[in-house]
């Protein structure tokens, strides 16, 4: 007979911000994350230090998996440029026409954090560089004639695809994403 350890509290907090930061925003009470973690406040307190270390760390955890996503999606496409550049936006908009959308957590979570210091910040900043660099590497791959600023017309997209996700609950967004996406892609492409 195996038993499967549960959790610590450390992990139940990550896991628990996960999913009501995502349900609710990053402003839901230290009260409602500790209940539905099962721990106590020291645990929080303990582990990172209060609820802006528990976002951050959470942010960290969450781009760390989101990141995987984009490259396994980019993988899955093949080796072309082109296929693999859509192929993210293609995944995206399945993403977004999807009922349980909700949303970017980092959009959301860069709105709500009103302080400019605040650590989660800096994650949503590191994850933003890091997808342009995904997509810049694919627009030289390309021999695109602009790829930084290709990469830059992609974030703006993606951003505004999940944006439009969360508030209109239909296709349309994800179709127009699309062809904004092509457009961009093969703009810069050589002849």
């Amino acid at each position: 007979m195996t038993t499967s350890a549960k959790p610590g509290p450390r992990e139940r907090l990550l896991l628990a911000a996960q999913e009501l930061t995502y349900a609710q925003g990053v402003g839901v009470g230290v009260d409602a994350l500790l209940k539905a973690a099962g721990v106590a406040r020291r645990s929080l307190y303990e582990h990172f230090g209060g609820k802006d270390g528990l976002i951050a760390e959470m942010l960290r955890r969450s781009t760390a998996e989101d990141e995987a996503r984009y490259r396994a999606t980019m993988a899955e496409a093949g080796d072309d440029p082109r296929a693999r550049l859509l192929a993210v936006v293609d995944r995206l908009g399945r993403i977004a026409a999807d009922p349980d959308f909700h949303g970017c957590r980092y959009l959301a979570a860069d709105l709500a954090l009103t302080d400019p210091d605040h650590p989660g910040h800096e994650v949503t900043r590191a994850y933003r560089r890091t997808l342009h660099g995904l997509f810049a590497d694919e627009f030289t791959a390309l021999g695109h004639a602009r790829p930084e600023f290709a990469a830059d017309q992609l974030l703006i997209l993606v951003d505004g695809l999940l944006a439009a996700g969360a508030t209109r609950p239909d296709r349309r967004a994800a179709d127009a994403s699309r062809e904004l996406a092509e457009h961009v892609i093969d703009s810069g492409r050589p002849v």
